[in-house]
């Protein structure tokens, strides 16, 4: 079983920037492939970006050069680096740990982009 807390969410206005966090129970976090994933009201839940147990990331085409996913996997953590923050990326965002198809996620934190 694996606990993920988020932190980091806010209101923040067009351009600017935000850092989240995540913080793993995992007994071996390095062995989980980290996540963090969106939700706007009224749409489905979707990919941001992705960072495999040997570092490699993937992103969703509407935030690359924008974010940037990473891990530390001694500390337990995963972080999103969000910059030039638009309006539609406001949306919940949820840290989503995997490892052999099994699927932990944590409670989300909501992320406001607006003026």
């Amino acid at each position: 079983q694996v606990q993920l807390v988020e932190s980091g969410g806010g209101l923040v206005q067009p351009g600017g920037s935000l850092r989240l966090s995540c913080a793993a129970s995992a007994t071996i976090f390095s062995i989980y492939i980290m996540g963090w994933y969106r939700q706007a009201p009224g749409k489905q839940r979707e990919l941001v970006a992705i960072i495999t147990t040997g570092g490699r990331t993937n992103y969703a085409d509407s935030v690359k050069g924008r974010f940037t996913i990473s891990r530390d996997n001694a500390k337990k953590m995963v972080y999103l680096q969000m910059n030039s923050l638009k309006p539609e990326d406001t949306a919940v965002y949820y840290c989503n740990a995997n490892h052999s198809r099994v699927n932990y996620w944590g409670q989300g934190t909501q992320v406001t982009v607006s003026s």
